[in-house]
Parts: structure tokens; sequence; C-alpha cells
């Protein structure tokens, strides 16, 4: 997790309390606790080490990608024996010697990659369009490097994922607090560490993005985003009154802002239809789907991720719903079916939408084999 925390007794400080080490910067509540860190928690040893490698925030960011990509390359290693990195060739990088990764879409031997030549890719891309002062569309376009393969297009996942997230904070975090690459870098290593399962740690990333953006009055539009991701980081905590009640606002506050046809409003939708869901409310649910699952497939194509979850969560409002009659569950099966077939064939077998649409297809076969019987 970002900083946000005494390094003593853990007091809550978001961005902006408590004090700090006048040579490291690592943050305290207090002078008591500063006091104590320096004398028994071995501050003393470390002050030095933490300032070299750029303050407290750089330091604990090098450390955390350190281990994260440790995490990586072991999560991958079945996956990656006998490859080599499409970017620098080489089984083991030469500097770091670190592992192969892969955890995008790429199927066969493509895809294959050390993060560390991810991050570099990423880092060099984003820089030149910096330098060369290039149009924000494109400025977007090579910032997406952090979090989407540049071969198949589709954004990593899992502890891939998580690993670049922390690779893109430690590269931003040294910047002004108001720099537009570090508040986006922020927003990566929330998804990241969210995706990697670090919910607690996403959380706490997530908070501080929307209380910093909140301070310094950024727009609507990016408020939304973090209060969408907010709530389904509330959502994995099992905390779901809070994320349903969130996610029907960032609905709304995305019709009105956007429209019913723009991404991010659909984006909002399903996710408001998970926590419905998630609640039991399946008719509102369905509904709910009925509706914009046709404006999905129009806007976004057939087999968008987010038009295959949107599938995947309208079916599981079917067959979940007590209420469901014989022809309801073979709907369902039917729908998945489809659905699972066509994420394995553009997404691949691993990724997070093939396999939960799989899981989900079991048990709607189960439920529909148990009312044929």
């Amino acid at each position: 997790m970002i900083l946000t925390q005494c390094a003593v007794c853990a007091t809550e400080l978001g961005l902006s309390l408590g004090k700090k080490c006048g040579r490291c910067s690592t943050r305290y509540c207090g002078a008591d606790c500063q006091k104590q860190h320096w004398e028994e928690g071995g501050h003393d040893k470390l002050c030095r080490k933490i300032k070299k490698a750029g303050g407290a925030e750089q330091y604990n960011a090098n450390e955390k990608y350190t281990e994260a990509v440790g995490a990586a390359a072991e999560a991958c290693a079945e996956d990656t024996k006998g490859q080599t990195c499409y970017i620098c060739t080489q089984a083991l990088h030469w500097k770091t010697k670190e592992g192969l990764v892969r955890g995008c879409s790429c199927r066969g031997t493509a895809g294959f990659a050390h993060v560390s030549c991810l991050a570099e890719q990423a880092k060099i891309l984003v820089a030149e369009a910096e330098e060369n002062n290039l149009d924000i569309k494109v400025q977007h376009e090579r910032f997406a490097r952090w979090f989407v393969c540049s071969l198949c297009e589709q954004q990593y996942h899992g502890a891939v994922c998580g690993a670049l997230s922390w690779a893109c904070w430690k590269t931003y975090v040294g910047r002004p607090e108001a720099d537009v690459a570090r508040m986006s870098a922020m927003s990566v290593l929330g998804n990241g560490l969210f995706s990697a399962k670090h919910n607690e740690d996403a959380l706490s990333v997530r908070e501080a993005e929307l209380a910093m953006k909140r301070r310094l009055g950024d727009s609507e539009h990016n408020i939304l985003i973090v209060q969408g991701n907010l709530a389904i980081t509330y959502d994995a905590l099992g905390r779901l009154e809070e994320a349903l009640q969130m996610k029907r606002d960032v609905y709304s506050g995305r019709l009105r802002l956007s429209g019913e046809e723009h991404e991010e409003t659909l984006r909002a939708a399903n996710n408001y239809a998970s926590s419905l869901l998630t609640t039991d409310r399946f008719g509102e649910a369905k509904s709910l789907l009925l509706k914009t699952i046709p404006v999905a497939r129009r806007v976004l194509g057939e087999n968008k991720d987010l038009t295959l979850r949107m599938r995947l969560g309208y079916a599981a409002a079917i067959y979940r719903d007590p209420g469901a009659t014989l022809e309801d569950l073979r709907e369902a099966v039917t729908t998945l079916e489809e659905t699972e077939r066509a994420a394995r064939r553009v997404l691949g077998g691993a990724h997070p939408t093939t396999a939960g649409t799989g899981e989900v297809l079991q048990e709607a076969r189960a439920a529909l084999s148990a009312r044929e019987g």
C-alpha cells in the first residue's frame, strides 16, 4: 500500500496529516511515535538508506515492486518454461535475474516478457509523448501500456497486473501531487492491487486517491471513476450495501454526465448490476442488463470483455432467481455456453472473464439438471 498510516501505530493519516522524518519523510502520527521508531524500531539504521532511495514513499514503492515481480514470475512459472522475453529475447533478465511472466490474452509462444522490460517499454513511450507534447489522446494510449498488452491489446490481470502497477507507481511517485502521470499512476496502482487480490491495500490506495482528487478539485468524470473503483473494492471486502449504494450513485452520475452509450456508463451499469446480483435483487439486475446489453453490443461490439461480462451477469440473474422457470434455466445455460466460447476465443482460457464464465456455467448446468430431473 502507499504510505497513509503512522509507521509505528498504524494510525490513519490520509495524505496530509501527521508529521514526517525531516530526512527521509517517513510518516508518523506524532513526536512520540517518531522517537520510538528511532530508538526501538530500527529507523536509525534505515533512515539514510530510505533518503538515498528518494524518500519513504519511493523506498516503499521500490520494495513492493521487487516483491511483486517475484510473485508474478512465480505465478507464471509453469506457463513460461522454455520461453524467452519478446522484448530483450532472454529467458532470465540480464540485470535483475527475474523470470518471465504472461498475464494477458496472448497464446502460443507470444506475449512472454519480463516485468522490467514491459515497464521500461511503457516508461519510454510515456516519456516520448510528454517530451514531444503529443495530444492528450496519444498520451492516454501511451500510458495504457502500463496495464494493456501491446500485442493482444487486452489488459493484464492477476499478479502480473499487480507487479506492473507497482512499476508504474514507483516511476511517477516522486512527481508533484497534481502531476497528471502521478495521479494516473495512483489509479493504476489501485487497480493492480485489486487485480492481484490485495483488496485491503487497494482500498487504502483508492480512498487516498478519492480524497486527493476532491481536494485538488478534479473533474466529476475522474471522481466518478475513482468512486466506481472504490465501490468494487467494498464489494470484494464484503461491504455489500455500501458498494450497492455507491454503484447506484455512480451509474446515475454517469447517465447524467455522459449518456447511456458512453463506455464508462456501460461499465457503471455492469458494476451496479453485479451488486444487485450479490444482494439477491435478481429482477432488478435482469431488468438493468436487458436494457444495457443491446447498447453495449452496438457501441462496443459482441466480443468486448465488458459486453461478455454483462451477458454473464444476465445469465446469472436468470438462473439464480428462485422463481426461474425451466425455460429460464435453459436460456441461462445457452447464454453462458455462447459467452464462454466467445471469451475463450477472444481472451484465452486463463483470463478471469473466461474462468468466471466457466464456473457460472457449471452452476447453471447443475441447476438445470436438477430441475429436469
